[in-house]
């Protein structure tokens, strides 16, 4: 292949992320810029080039740029601790100029709506300053002004979902009345995608949204709909922006500092008043409503490819009371070092269940299975088909087989009666020094505040009954051979 000539930044955040995914599928050669290389690396495809730098620092950017004939500008400091308007107007700086010096033929930037001619959120003025600093370089920019971003994972979204989910009654500030044109991930990476072969010289501004303009709040009443819950929203137009976000940071995963910037936008509408996008590109987004179907059958079928969380530049994991939480999906996830071969601990994890057991707590897996049957539940007495073997589809006890990869994944639906969905998944990579790593990951999707009491309550429980089973499969591939079934 030769050398990549178009580079992407932010590749470790949400929008960059899946956009990255989307320009692989195309097959067009890609370069990735990144602060911390190793943390990408193992995400992209082996075509894909990954190079250290950092667009605060203007020496790191020149081998970045080197035969890059279209760049996209997706990084922002919002999540920065410091002063973020004066980084993101330095990061601009920096990057204009070493495009400007390579030959770069464009620039692609993801920017914010928001009405120029009033006084904006620092956030908003930041985003329109950054397009600026980049026109004033000289390289031709191809800037896309979007509103809220629909998608499971999006920063946007999993606000609305968490105060969904999380609030029967609202105690709403006045912005879940301030008029929006959300817009779905998937048109929005239409839209950059085709920013690249938009054939326009010099550049240009575009104001891109869905179908629809509504509010944040019908955002909220519309997943609330969707996800079958009643929910009642109270505005209270005393609530300032500050204390609408210490309001955020108790009941949502938005981090503080970031929900700070976020809620001071949100006071602003941001509606397409240009609609020239429309005549330009051969795109017809749809509706915040196919949207919301669309964002939660992702999370059906899988957690979200990437997430805002994910991004380099906030800092940190986002810790819940018990486990983590990746938007309103509650993780537990332990992970051990086994001195053994992938397939040998893949082995044990494939006999599972049935009537090798759980190897640890069987004793609590059986309660479990009696209170699911008395619940009208299927409970743990439906066993396995194969004693050794798994197929997609497979029942086993409580649970049904949604993904296998031999040797390396296995992956679990339950079918118990919950107040929410559950998954139990098991991955085994090896560690490059002759054994492996065996990682159990217990994942829940809770529906409204009875799954979330139902997490707290059994949680403890996970210490013995996961834990004590991480041990077990360890154990077992260690020792090798099969777990001696027990009589029934």
């Amino acid at each position: 292949m030769s050398e990549p000539r178009t580079l992407l930044t932010g590749a470790t955040g949400y929008i960059g992320g899946r956009l990255l995914r989307a320009i692989e599928r195309d097959g067009k050669p890609i370069r990735c810029l990144a602060r911390n290389p190793d943390v990408l690396r193992s995400r992209v495809a082996v075509t894909t080039d990954v190079v250290p730098g950092d667009v605060l620092d203007a020496s790191s950017l020149a081998r970045a740029m080197a035969g890059v004939e279209t760049a996209y500008y997706l990084v922002h400091s919002m999540g920065s601790s410091g002063e973020f308007e004066e980084e993101d107007r330095r990061a601009a700086e920096n990057f204009g100029s070493a495009a400007r010096a390579a030959g770069v033929r464009r620039i692609i930037y993801l920017g914010g709506l928001g009405d120029a001619s009033v006084r904006l959120s620092p956030h908003l003025r930041s985003r329109h300053e950054v397009g600026d600093i980049l026109r004033a370089s000289g390289v031709p920019v191809v800037e896309l002004r979007a509103s809220i971003v629909v998608g499971s994972g999006s920063l946007s979204f999993e606000l609305v979902r968490a105060l969904v989910e999380r609030l029967p009654i609202m105690i709403a500030p006045r912005w879940v009345a301030t008029k929006a044109q959300p817009i779905a991930i998937n048109d929005l990476l239409a839209y950059l995608r085709a920013a690249a072969e938009l054939p326009l010289e010099g550049s240009h501004t575009f104001e891109i949204g869905g179908a629809d303009v509504t509010t944040y709040g019908g955002l909220m009443r519309e997943y609330a709909r969707q996800r079958g819950l009643r929910r009642w929203i109270v505005p209270v137009p005393v609530l300032t922006p500050r204390l609408s976000s210490l309001w955020l940071g108790l009941v949502t995963p938005i981090y503080a500092r970031v929900g700070r910037k976020l809620i001071d936008s949100m006071q602003h509408p941001t509606v397409v008043t240009d609609t020239r996008a429309l005549q330009a590109f051969d795109i017809r987004p749809g509706g915040f409503r196919e949207a919301i179907a669309a964002a939660l059958r992702n999370e059906d079928s899988e957690l979200a490819e990437t997430r805002w969380s994910d991004a380099l530049s906030s800092s940190g994991t986002i810790n819940g009371w018990f486990g983590m939480r990746f938007g309103e999906r509650l993780i537990d996830s332990r992970v051990v070092e086994v001195q053994a071969a992938p397939e040998s601990v893949f082995g044990p994890i494939e006999r599972i269940g049935g009537r090798t057991g759980w190897y640890a707590a069987d004793w609590l897996w059986q309660l479990r299975g009696i209170l699911d049957l008395l619940a009208g539940g299927v409970g743990m007495r439906r066993g396995r088909n194969d004693p050794t073997r798994l197929r997609v589809g497979d029942t086993l006890d409580c649970w049904r087989v949604e993904a296998i990869e031999p040797n390396r994944r296995l992956r679990l639906a339950a079918e118990m009666k919950l107040p929410g969905r559950a998954w139990l998944e098991f991955e085994v990579d090896s560690n490059g020094r002759g054994g492996s790593i065996l990682r159990q990951t217990a994942i829940f999707d809770p529906v409204g505040v009875a799954g979330r009491l139902y997490w707290y309550s059994v949680f403890p429980l996970h210490l013995i009954v996961f834990g004590g089973m991480l041990r077990g499969i360890a154990r077992r591939a260690v020792e090798g051979g099969a777990v001696p079934p027990k009589a029934r």
